[in-house]
């Protein structure tokens, strides 16, 4: 009993950690688009995708690895403290070799000179993450700690936001707020769990039995991290930081969305790794075919309903000097499925199988699909081009996984119910398109229209008893009778 209140208060404390990771910057991103327009927005967008990178090094794998060194040693206070400090020591020697290699960067290439405030102002993201430990924190399931210390570093980060930044020449204080509110909590990690750092160490450190681990979780992370920030970087270097800011204002659109289908749908595979371990199989290909019925009726009408309502999205979020946010935006918008069906085949099924390696083989060829496409487009048509790439790379890493679930998951596919979500985005569509129609600010646009659209989808797949959909009803209902009972 008691451990069933462990899982449920972790899951409360983890549900709290990402609806505040999608709402600060629901609440950020409108405000800081309008004062610092696409230069600057594009300015420090570019900045966080190149400082990245170098973190990327610094951490080598660890943030991954650690989680489940800490997992695993958490009753053996005695190597726990001896691998806390080797890995400590590993992202902080790390740190010194990427700062060497961002300095030489800074003042070798001209693009990046010109900001040299910014960009040392972000480089403090490199130094913080290091010292953060957060795995540490992860390892040993203090949620409660993680979630409390990061909702209030986003609450200080939205006061200095709105006390300091006033005008477009405030892009700089805006890169510092944006480290403040990502990893200025990092420091609070470090000095609560000196007495682990600091212990004296109950054997002689040693490093090389961490070395083959990390290296895999790093060779994971490059090809993620490449293949995520990739888009900014080439425009940034190809085109104008007006244009970043185009493209930046697309994407964040697109994480929003992201998000929301990920961390839900993320709920409903809590197991799997059990099940594989416990050779239960059924149950596996059970849970995980119920995923994918969730990520495919939350996914379709939002892809559906986001490409129609693009310019009121871009403008209400954005402002007015966002409109060649709208096209890339719309090209975008089929990424949210494929994203949401490649995390769960990626993620929540190759990783419990053992099959990881398949997830970074994917990766490699979507960043190089990705890479090409851009290398093609970019130039003449800048976040149009970055938008087709990711649109295209997205599938590929998509249709990668697929194959090699293919004996796995063709019959759960085989069994998804099409005809009832496309039936239910359709009749929405039409209903909902006609809002436009009666010339509403942006705002009321989307909120009207989205009341409509969405509420005629669920009661149409509720008509056609959508087995997911009568199974949450269910539940609910069985829940309500309990209480009363």
């Amino acid at each position: 009993m008691k451990k069933a209140k462990s899982i449920k208060f972790i899951f409360l404390m983890n549900s709290i950690l990402t609806l505040s990771s999608i709402v600060f910057p629901l609440i950020t991103f409108p405000y800081v688009s309008r004062v610092l327009s696409p230069v600057g927005t594009g300015k420090v967008s570019l900045a966080t995708s190149v400082v990245s990178y170098f973190s990327l090094i610094a951490q080598l794998g660890v943030p991954t690895y650690g989680i489940r060194v800490c997992a695993k040693l958490r009753d053996n206070e005695k190597e726990l403290v001896s691998n806390i400090q080797e890995l400590l020591i590993l992202n902080l020697i790390m740190s010194f070799i990427a700062y060497i290699g961002y300095f030489i960067m800074l003042v070798s290439v001209s693009k990046f000179a010109e900001e040299k405030p910014l960009y040392l102002i972000m480089s403090i993201t490199i130094i913080l993450n290091a010292i953060g430990i957060e795995w540490l924190y992860k390892g040993l399931e203090q949620y409660a700690y993680i979630t409390a210390r990061s909702v209030i570093f986003k609450l200080i980060a939205l006061a200095a936001l709105f006390l300091l930044v006033h005008q477009k020449s405030d892009y700089v204080i805006y890169g510092g707020i944006s480290v403040l509110a990502a990893s200025a909590s990092n420091v609070l990690n470090f000095f609560n769990a000196r007495k682990l750092v600091f212990a004296k160490s109950y054997r002689p450190l040693k490093f090389g039995h961490h070395l083959k681990a990390v290296l895999v979780f790093f060779a994971m992370s490059c090809a993620t991290t490449i293949y995520t920030h990739l888009d900014t970087v080439m425009i940034g270097f190809m085109n104008t930081d007006a244009d970043v800011g185009y493209y930046n204002s697309a994407i964040k659109i697109k994480q929003f969305l992201v998000s929301i289908i990920t961390s839900l749908g993320a709920v409903l595979l809590p197991r799997s790794s059990y099940f594989i371990e416990t050779k239960q199989f059924n149950k596996f290909k059970e849970v995980s075919a119920k995923a994918l019925r969730f990520i495919f009726i939350i996914g379709v009408p939002m892809m559906v309903f986001f490409f129609f309502f693009a310019d009121q999205s871009v403008y209400f979020l954005s402002g007015y000097e966002y409109k060649n946010a709208i096209l890339p935006m719309r090209i975008l918008m089929p990424t949210i499925l494929f994203i949401g069906l490649s995390n769960l085949l990626g993620i929540q099924m190759l990783v419990p199988m053992g099959k990881e390696k398949h997830i970074l083989y994917s990766e490699i060829l979507g960043a190089g699909v990705d890479f090409v496409i851009n290398l093609a487009l970019i130039p003449r048509y800048a976040s149009v081009g970055a938008a087709i790439g990711t649109l295209i790379a997205e599938f590929v890493v998509l249709l990668y996984q697929y194959i090699i679930l293919h004996d796995v998951v063709t019959e759960m596919f085989k069994a998804l119910s099409y005809w009832k979500s496309i039936a239910g985005t359709a009749v929405g569509s039409v209903f909902s398109l006609a809002v436009l129609k009666f010339s509403l600010n942006n705002f009321l646009t989307l909120l009207i229209s989205a009341i409509v659209f969405f509420g005629i989808y669920c009661l149409m797949i509720m008509v056609f008893k959508e087995e997911l959909s009568v199974e949450m009803i269910n539940g609910i209902l069985n829940k309500i009778r309990r209480r009363k009972s």
